[in-house]
């Protein structure tokens, strides 16, 4: 790779892979919610990265380039994070909760990229490429904020450890907190 067009064509192909992975595990995120707007949100979101492909395939048009994609192994490696934390087997608020800050981390993942994108496009003087970039960016912001204000109203059933642990943590409770107060005491 030895020219910005190069660069810019392989951050247009590892973002369309990434938009298409997305559209199917976005679909997954829906099935597993355990709240109806969580849900709802998640095929929102799935319809938009649907069309933010569509986008993608067509700054490809505007560049008379082939829309090929090449793997987005930063994607590929949070949909791997989500698949091994669902064999953990978590309660559904849990999932919930994992599935709505995996989402933020993609999002963030997205709108690095798309900065990125937008910027070589007006380098290269690329006008519609920018103005298609720049939706796509818009969309991932505020999918963005949508999911960081469902994360500050999700909360766990259960705070804290489980109950074989509380059994441990209390039997050892009692003895901790004199040693803590004689340490106290000697300082």
């Amino acid at each position: 790779m030895q020219t910005a067009h190069e660069l810019f064509l392989h951050g247009l192909k590892d973002m369309l892979d990434a938009e298409r992975q997305l559209v199917e595990a976005l679909g997954k995120q829906a099935e597993e919610s355990n709240r109806p707007e969580l849900r709802k949100a998640f095929e929102s979101h799935r319809e938009q990265t649907q069309n933010q492909a569509e986008r993608l395939e067509q700054v490809f048009e505007s560049l008379e380039e082939q829309a090929e994609t090449e793997e987005c192994a930063g994607i590929r490696g949070l949909i791997q994070e989500h698949d091994n934390f669902q064999e953990e087997d978590p309660s559904p608020d849990i999932l919930d909760i994992f599935n709505t800050e995996a989402a933020l981390k993609v999002e963030r993942y997205e709108i690095t990229s798309y900065e990125g994108l937008v910027r070589l496009a007006q380098e290269m003087g690329h006008r519609k490429a920018v103005q298609l970039l720049k939706q796509n960016l818009k969309e991932e912001q505020q999918t963005e904020r949508k999911m960081e204000a469902f994360s500050k109203k999700l909360k766990p059933e259960q705070m804290g450890m489980g109950e074989e642990e509380e059994q441990e943590e209390s039997g050892r409770g009692a003895r901790g907190t004199s040693s803590r107060r004689r340490g106290r005491r000697a300082a």
